[in-house]
C-alpha cells in the first residue's frame, strides 16, 4: 500500500488536505477517482498528473483525440511505475477552469494489502464543484465567517443545497463519510 497526503495548493486557514492509503496496483485513473471521494469532488471535469503541474512531464491523463502525443493513458499506468520512493511528489490538478491544484506527497510504502483504497485523515472543508477557483472559495469562507446573515450568504446557501440559516463550516471534515465514499471507489 502507497500512503499519501494529498494537500490543495493556494487554500488556508484551514488548508484542505487528505490523507489515503492506496494500492501500488492502481492505475492513475483509479487513484484519480480515489481523490474525487476523498474530496468530495464530482468527476466532472478533466484532470491530469504530472510531476510538477503544468509543462511538466510525463502527464497522465484520460486519453482523448487531442492529446494523443503528449498524455500518457491514466488508465495504463499503475502507481508503483512512477511512486518508487518515500517523499516523492506530484501534482494532480482537477478542473482546469476552476484550477484545483493537489500537491501529492508519497508518505509511506507499506507491505499493508488490500484492494481497496483508504482514507486516514484529514483537514478542512473542499471546496464545492464549480465554486470558482481558490479566491471564490476564499471568498465564500469570508462571506459565511463574516456576514452569515447577509443575502449573499442566503444565496450562497441556497447554492450549496443548505437549508435557510444553516451553518457552513471550512473546518468541518468527517473521517468516517469520506473513508466510506473512498471505500466505495
Amino acid at each position: 500500500m502507497l500512503q499519501f497526503k494529498i494537500q490543495i495548493r493556494g487554500i488556508i486557514k484551514p488548508p484542505v488536505w487528505r490523507r489515503v492509503l492506496v494500492p501500488e496496483t492502481f492505475s492513475f485513473h483509479k487513484f484519480h477517482e480515489a481523490i474525487q471521494a476523498a474530496f468530495g469532488w464530482s468527476d466532472y471535469h478533466l484532470y491530469q498528473f504530472s510531476p510538477q503541474g503544468y509543462g511538466s512531464e510525463p502527464r497522465i491523463s484520460l486519453l482523448s483525440e487531442d492529446y494523443l502525443d503528449s498524455v500518457v493513458d491514466a488508465m495504463g499506468v499503475q502507481l508503483k511505475d512512477i511512486f518508487t520512493k518515500k517523499g516523492q511528489t506530484y501534482v494532480y490538478i482537477y478542473d482546469f477552469g476552476d484550477d484545483w491544484r493537489h500537491k501529492i506527497t508519497l508518505e509511506e510504502i507499506t507491505d499493508a494489502k488490500s484492494l481497496n483504497a483508504s482514507c486516514i485523515g484529514g483537514k478542512g472543508t473542499c471546496p464545492p464543484e464549480d465554486c470558482g477557483g481558490i479566491w471564490r472559495y476564499e471568498n465564500m469562507k469570508v462571506i459565511f465567517e463574516t456576514e452569515p446573515e447577509s443575502e449573499e450568504a442566503d444565496e450562497l446557501r441556497e447554492w450549496l443545497g443548505l437549508e435557510d440559516n444553516e451553518i457552513w463550516d471550512a473546518n468541518e471534515f468527517n473521517l468516517e463519510k469520506v473513508n466510506e465514499d473512498v471505500e466505495g471507489v
